[in-house]
């Protein structure tokens, strides 16, 4: 069901705030030509709606598993499941998604992505990853829907221009291949998801 009200994406979470920094594993999509095109034409369709921060190029990504933020965790540990995330992610095969059919969201406009299962291959390989390094893994494994933000909202407000918005668009799906995750230092401090790479990871 589509929501008649929008919520502001970018409340403090526990723990957050300015300068805080987070290792976490994505997707990511440079040099995705396709991804950007479709990024690109939402973009255009939802410029006037209300509310909203567009997504740019650069930080595109589907969020796969958080490992702590980065005073709360050694840095030889982060090492240590980076190279058993090597091992692990080497058996999953590499695999293309779809994007298509943006969906609104109380706090975003978010994408859908297909195959679902390939994902959760990599999700999961990285989970096992962190859990042959810390005595606990972060994250529910359980409740993870695969998908690529294309916006956040900024205020608390209603979501019907938003709705018309995407309910106009005519965009043509995307297809993106995934050949390798990412392990990024993410933070929040400028109304947006923006990171360094720590390390790249290729699957099989």
């Amino acid at each position: 069901m589509t929501p008649e009200h929008t919520s502001n994406h970018w409340w403090w979470r526990p723990a957050w705030g300015i300068s805080r920094r987070f290792y976490t594993w994505h997707l990511v999509f440079d040099g995705q030509a396709d991804v950007h095109r479709f990024a690109a034409q939402y973009r255009a369709a939802l410029a006037g709606a209300d509310g909203l921060d567009l997504v740019p190029d650069q930080w595109l990504h589907l969020t796969m598993q958080g490992i702590a933020f980065t005073n709360e965790v050694d840095q030889a540990d982060v090492d240590a499941i980076v190279e058993a995330a090597r091992g692990r992610l080497a058996a999953v095969p590499a695999f293309d998604l779809t994007l298509a059919a943006p969906i609104l969201d109380p706090e975003a406009v978010l994408v859908p992505v297909q195959p679902h299962d390939p994902v959760h291959a990599v999700r999961d390989a990285i989970r096992a990853a962190i859990g042959d390094v810390l005595p606990e893994v972060p994250e529910e494994a359980a409740g993870f829907r695969p998908h690529v933000s294309l916006a956040y909202s900024n205020s608390d407000g209603p979501a019907d221009t938003i709705a018309t918005a995407l309910d106009a668009a005519d965009v043509p799906p995307a297809s993106a291949r995934i050949n390798a995750a990412e392990l990024i230092v993410i933070h929040r401090d400028n109304q947006m998801y923006e990171w360094e790479p720590y390390a790249r990871v290729a699957l099989g």
